[in-house]
């Protein structure tokens, strides 16, 4: 059979780089997409867990596909999912401890028991557990590959022996990203694998890098989150009625019962600080029995500022 001749330098340049295999370093949005991934299924738990929940992304590498299943070999549930967008599928996993401690978690133990070491079968509760955190993860790999390609993740079934979890040749090259819940003081990893040849057609995108308005849109729940978090900070006020310089020599001549002459008056402004930095002026006044402020100005700090400069 004759060879096929590639005349087209973009077609040249695409099978040298799938020959090449996948460099991640030229790919900076597939960490940003798996970072969102681990904030999307982290939030998506909280709501069915009465303690706490911490997803992260531990890590990202390329390799054989083959050689990344046979880590989880009778160790894990997996879920494939098909991208139609993508003619594809890829491959979504919890491994043992994942799901035995997301089993604590939904029927509310505290962690005072020690975790679950136990290579049994997975019972029909624990896949069926397995097969609900599967669904949320295929919306929210929806959500985060949003930003490069709009396709659905399509759950078509779950595996736990790992040879029936191939969707291609063990010897084609992929890509993993693993990632580490913690809770109830134990832990467990999920991991995702994705073959070169669904990721081949999303190289250009994913090798942008966001700038301009979509890298700086405000994602609104964290925008609230943050504000609320703020809000409850504590912040330590001080009124400041009058300051005065002493030598040290006249500080070391204090003694108690001593009296400081004051040249404020009742119409003298006092500063209220916070952090020791300068943030209003206020008049003293009396209400209900006890001392009050009234704010008068914002003091300019720029200003304040050059005038102790000038002032030292």
């Amino acid at each position: 059979m004759d060879p096929t001749i590639l005349k087209n330098p973009a077609d040249i340049r695409a099978r040298i780089q799938e020959a090449a295999g996948l460099s991640l370093d030229r790919l900076p949005m597939l960490q940003l997409i798996f970072d969102r991934l681990a904030t999307a299924c982290g939030d998506g738990l909280k709501h069915l867990a009465a303690s706490s929940i911490l997803y992260s992304l531990s890590g990202v590498e390329s390799g054989r596909f083959g050689e990344f299943l046979d880590v989880y070999d009778s160790n894990a549930v997996v879920g494939i999912f098909q991208a139609p967008a993508w003619d594809g599928h890829i491959l979504v996993g919890f491994d043992r401890d994942f799901i035995f401690t997301m089993v604590e978690v939904l029927f509310g133990a505290d962690g005072s028991e020690q975790p679950v070491d136990d290579e049994r079968a997975f019972s029909a509760i624990e896949l069926r557990i397995a097969q609900m955190i599967l669904e949320q993860v295929g919306r929210a790999l929806e959500s985060s590959f949003g930003l490069v390609s709009k396709t659905a993740f399509t759950l078509e079934r779950t595996e736990t022996r790992m040879e029936f979890a191939v969707i291609g040749r063990r010897s084609n090259k992929a890509i993993q990203a693993k990632f580490l819940l913690q809770a109830l003081n134990r832990g467990g990893e999920m991991f995702i694998i994705i073959p070169q040849s669904v990721l081949n057609p999303l190289r250009p995108s994913l090798a942008k890098v966001l700038t301009g308005e979509t890298s700086t849109r405000r994602d609104p729940r964290w925008t609230s989150q943050i504000a609320a978090e703020v809000q409850k900070t504590t912040v330590h006020l001080r009124a400041v009625l009058e300051e005065r310089h002493l030598s040290l020599g006249e500080i070391a001549g204090l003694k108690v019962g001593q009296v400081i002459a004051l040249d404020a008056t009742p119409a003298t402004r006092i500063k209220l600080e916070g952090n020791d930095k300068p943030l209003f002026w206020c008049h003293a006044g009396q209400s209900q029995g006890a001392y009050v402020l009234r704010i008068d100005e914002a003091i300019n700090q720029d200003k304040e500022g050059a005038e102790h400069g000038v002032a030292g």
